[in-house]
């Protein structure tokens, strides 16, 4: 007899914690654990376990002892997905205006730890510019214009933190791989509220980048224009600073 992989057991665990929280869902009320095992087909104790555990990660609760509900992390999950989904929305139209006008792929994107995510691209083969990350790609914050937006509104410590944590590696020979050289960097995007990406992720590409914020004053995405290196105009700079501020606006952003 073949030993199960050690996959197995996780793959289970998480369909019939998803299933638990499916049965919780369908209820406008409350249930009890008896009720939960009868409905979900697993032994109390099974379920018992697993509802313990989405106790803890508040993705279940207690209103009174015996009984589950669904909890609040879903709701906070739920609305950062809210969030992201409506920047993209309300980037759409302006991205692509943006594109029109400079013929140079134009890209949206969000931090995800230590990481940025490009979540929309306006592209052509006219930018004459082969797109390496597409949507859903990642790439290093200290390495894009995007991600030194948002290392700029992090404090001092938080910035050592991630240098630390990343060793600022680099990928190219333009790659800013000193921290004192990044804190440099990310003081003149706090001067200026734009970012740029000079070689340092993929050789031949240059980016210039402006943020996006929410209605509470939050920077929530990113707006970048990315070009092979000798078509970067600094004539965009202003574009790319007035269509993230009218996807600001859109999304109810007031100074």
């Amino acid at each position: 007899m073949t030993a199960a992989t050690p996959s197995t057991p996780t793959i289970q665990v998480l369909e019939r914690a998803f299933s638990l929280l499916d049965l919780l869902a369908a209820s406008d009320e409350p249930l009890t654990l008896k009720q939960i095992s009868e409905r979900s087909g697993l032994h109390p104790s099974t379920a018992h376990r697993i509802l313990n555990d989405l106790t803890i990660g508040r993705f279940v609760e207690r209103p009174q002892a015996g009984s589950y509900r669904l909890g609040m992390r879903l709701l906070e999950l739920g609305n950062a997905v809210k969030e992201r989904l409506d920047v993209r929305e309300a980037a759409l139209a302006p991205m692509r205006e943006l594109h029109k006008l400079t013929h140079q792929a134009v890209n949206l994107s969000l931090r995800q730890g230590d990481e940025i995510v490009y979540i929309e691209r306006a592209y052509s083969e006219r930018s004459g510019m082969q797109v390496v990350r597409a949507v859903g790609g990642r790439a290093p914050l200290h390495l894009t214009s995007v991600g030194k937006l948002f290392l700029a509104h992090d404090d001092p410590a938080r910035v050592r933190a991630y240098a630390a944590r990343t060793g600022l590696a680099g990928h190219t020979r333009n790659s800013i791989t000193e921290l004192g050289k990044l804190e440099r960097e990310l003081s003149q995007v706090r001067a200026t509220g734009i970012a740029r990406d000079d070689e340092e992720l993929e050789l031949g590409v240059r980016c210039i980048a402006a943020g996006i914020h929410d209605d509470q004053g939050r920077l929530i995405a990113g707006l970048s224009i990315s070009a092979p290196t000798d078509r970067l105009d600094e004539g965009w700079v202003e574009r790319v600073r007035s269509t993230a501020r009218q996807i600001s606006d859109a999304l109810g952003y007031r100074l």
